[in-house]
Formats: C-alpha cells, structure tokens, sequence
C-alpha cells in the first residue's frame, strides 16, 4: 500500500501544479478585461470593420469603374441635351410653317368670298367666237401658271388645268375662271396647311421625347457625381450613424408657343 501512494503522490503534485498555472492565466486574463473593458470591443470593431471593407486594390478598381461611368453619362448627358435643342428649334420652326400656312390659307379663303360675291353680280357678256375662246384658254393658262410660280397650285392642279379636267373650262368667263383658280389655290393652300400640322405634331412629340431623355440622363449623371461623393465621405465607424444627404432639385426655364411648352435647354 506505501508503495502504491509512493507512485501517486508525485503525479498528483504535477496536476496539481498545472491546474494551478491555468487559473492563474485565466485570473491575469478576467483581471486584464476587468481593467481595460473596452480594449477586446474595440479591437473586435477595428478587426470586423477591416474584414468589411474591401482591399485597396479593390477600392482603386471600383474608384476607376464610378469615374468612367459618371463621364460616360456625362457624355451622353451633353449629347441629349445637343439633341433636345435641335429637336426643340425644329419644332419652333414648325410651328412658324403652320401659322404662315394658315395665313395663306385665310388670305385665299377671303379672295374665293370676294370672288364669290363678284360673280353673283351679272357678267358682262361678250361675243362667243373661236378667238373669244383662245383668249379664254390663253388667260386660264397664264393664270395658273402664276399661281404655279407663286406655289399656290400643285403640279398635278396644273396638269388638270392644260388637261381641261376637275372643273377647268377654258370656255367660261375670265371671271369665273378665276374663282375656280382661286378655289383650287384655297383647296391646295389648306392642304398645305392641314400637312404643316402634321409634321409640327410630329416635330412636338420627337421634342418631348428628346427633352425627357435628356433629363433623365443628365439626373443619372447628377445621382453619379453624387454617388461619387457621397462614396468617398461614407468611411464611417461601425458605431455612427449616417446622415440623410438633402437632394437638389433643378427648375428647368420654359418657353411656350403654341399648343405646348418645350424645356429649353
């Protein structure tokens, strides 16, 4: 039985030892934290922020992508804005076709009132002979082709009117020939006018679309300045709290004719 203890005895004094060893690390340890609280939470924030934030390699990388896509929309921002100005003068000038369109067209609708009013009175009458109806012919001809000139008849009201067809008569009285060619000159003139129309319709519409989408590239390129901004201020603390970034806004200036207001740009 001594022998037995005699071989325990000193095992038991080792272990004894090394538990002794571990409670003091862990009491130098609690002693440490107890001491310095906020070193462990400090270090913990600084080591999670690090493993969040990505390489300096990687910050170049993406530095670089932000810069050449906000000057490319910038780019492209400069150019739809170029367009919506063209598109915008267009239409301006379209609108200028109309209104003098429509001029013409009231100054001929006057002419046929005026002319109309003249033939209700009686014609003075002259002696139908073959020469009598060449001077007809010849006065239907040269007044067509002034109006023709004057871009008051088309080419195909002027071929109807060597062709003697849709109501041209050589034979009738120079007065009436001339409502008739007054008549046409109103009919082509509104035309004219209802095609002017058209096309300022379709010049505001192109304008529209050309002045949203310039808007809308030049607030894409604003929001990636910003964004380039707002990135380079945003290093924060865990612990912080970001702030709201106050949005601007922009008034574009208008300019109104007509129907409809186009942003000027």
């Amino acid at each position: 039985m001594q022998t037995v203890f005699s071989a325990v005895l000193p095992d038991v004094s080792r272990a004894a030892v090394i538990w002794l060893s571990l409670l003091a690390v862990v009491a130098v340890t609690v002693a440490a934290l107890l001491l310095r609280p906020g070193r462990l939470r400090t270090d913990t924030a600084a080591r999670i922020r690090r493993a969040a934030m990505p390489s300096q390699l990687e910050q170049v990388q993406e530095e670089r992508e932000r810069v050449r896509y906000a000057a490319e929309v910038a780019v492209a921002a400069e150019r739809a804005t170029a367009t919506a100005q063209r598109r915008r003068a267009e239409w301006l000038a379209a609108q200028e076709s109309v209104e003098k369109a429509w001029q013409a067209y009231e100054a001929a609708e006057a002419d046929v009132r005026r002319l109309g009013a003249a033939t209700a009175m009686p014609l003075p009458r002259t002696v139908r002979t073959p020469a009598e109806y060449v001077d007809r012919e010849r006065y239907l001809h040269r007044a067509a082709l002034d109006a023709y000139w004057r871009r008051e008849l088309s080419v195909e009201q002027l071929s109807d009117v060597f062709a003697h067809r849709n109501g041209w008569d050589p034979r009738l009285h120079p007065v009436e020939q001339e409502l008739v060619l007054r008549r046409a000159v109103r009919d082509n003139l509104f035309a004219r006018q209802q095609a002017a129309r058209e096309q300022e319709q379709t010049a505001w519409r192109a304008a529209e679309l050309a002045v949203a989408s310039a808007r809308s590239l030049r607030d894409e390129a604003f929001a990636a300045t910003g964004r380039q901004v707002e990135e380079q201020q945003s290093v924060l603390p865990l612990s912080e709290v970001a702030r709201p970034v106050e949005q601007q806004t922009r008034e574009n200036q208008v300019v109104a004719r007509g129907r409809a207001a186009v942003p000027a740009y």
